[in-house]
């Protein structure tokens, strides 16, 4: 029987192509080898998202994104979170055995308290809430970037902690690592995320990807002069477009000189409108029938809810709510 896999991703803005090869892109190509379960964490998002309309609209754009990334249904089961109430139940369970100090300890909450001092409660019990997602589901295995590690590493000390105080509950998730990729730089060379407004989207037009594209920082050198591809921001996403073979002659115009940055930019572009067409074709025609989408999230809910409702009663039983 195949392991078990979870992950989700929030809907909190635009798809860009730092979440495709970060994330999205992993779990199609790994959904063929685990039982996979991939949910949109809608709850996760109104820490930082209260506003209906947004939120609403950002829950369908994530599911047209997966599917147009090319997730089948018949193979993932995807849900929305807020779909299993049952993770917000648990969730308080363990809320009761962990200590304030410990969730202090996340790298999410220093980071948000450092740049804005008041955090909302459910940003500060983000971990827990994360924790219950995985746990719900006996998930064998989650994918994370190396610099997510902590998020399943919360997850277990959760689980085993629950497991020392009501008996062996729950098993304790392994992180799936990503290897072979590196923090994916934005076009001002910072990693590559909505907040710092660097992104390159996935889904966009063709001019707004242009746009991006067209503002990576690059430094001064004129087109005859040789650059060094190792410190290029532009050369960096031609890593995750271009084959061992392609990558070296690549480097090699670098090196010798000649190719301008210009040029290396609108290269770039023809990548990456080559691999996004028949994501976008799949996508469209997802958006024409949103009716099916939605019924998609519900079919996934419905089979997702069948274990964690099992799974729920035994919780129950071992906390002592259920007499």
């Amino acid at each position: 029987m195949a392991k078990k896999l979870l992950s989700g991703i929030q809907p909190s803005g635009t798809i860009h192509i730092g979440n495709y090869f970060g994330a999205m892109k992993q779990f199609v190509d790994l959904q063929d080898s685990y039982d996979s379960y991939v949910f949109i964490a809608d709850l996760h998002a109104i820490t930082t998202i209260q506003n209906r309309e947004e939120l609403s609209n950002n829950i369908l754009n994530v599911a047209l994104d997966y599917l147009g990334c090319g997730l089948d249904p018949k193979k993932v089961c995807l849900f929305k979170q807020s779909d299993l109430m049952e993770v917000t139940e648990l969730a308080w369970y363990f809320n009761c055995i962990t200590t304030m100090p410990y969730l202090e300890r996340a790298t999410a909450y220093k980071d948000a308290y450092q740049k804005a001092k008041e955090v909302n409660v459910g940003l500060f019990d983000y971990p827990i809430l994360m924790a219950a997602d995985i746990l719900i589901q006996d998930a064998d295995v989650v994918p994370v970037g190396a610099d997510q590690k902590q998020h399943v590493e919360y997850a277990r000390d959760t689980a085993q902690k629950f497991n020392n105080i009501y008996g062996e509950t729950f098993k304790l998730p392994e992180p799936l690592i990503l290897k072979n990729m590196a923090i994916i730089p934005g076009v001002d060379g910072r990693k590559m995320s909505k907040s710092y407004k660097n992104t390159i989207p996935l889904f966009g037009t063709d001019e707004e990807i242009k746009k991006a594209v067209m503002k990576i920082v690059t430094d001064s050198k004129t087109p005859e002069e040789s650059k060094d591809p190792d410190t290029c921001n532009i050369f960096a996403l031609h890593k995750l477009f271009l084959d061992v073979e392609e990558l070296k002659y690549l480097r090699e115009r670098y090196v010798k000189g000649g190719l301008s940055y210009k040029e290396s930019k609108e290269m770039l572009l023809d990548e990456i409108l080559k691999l996004i067409k028949p994501m976008r074709e799949r996508r469209e025609m997802y958006a024409k029938d949103i009716d099916s989408v939605k019924e998609i999230l519900a079919n996934g809910a419905k089979k997702a809810k069948i274990i964690v409702a099992e799974k729920m009663n035994i919780i129950r039983d071992r906390v002592g709510v259920k007499i």
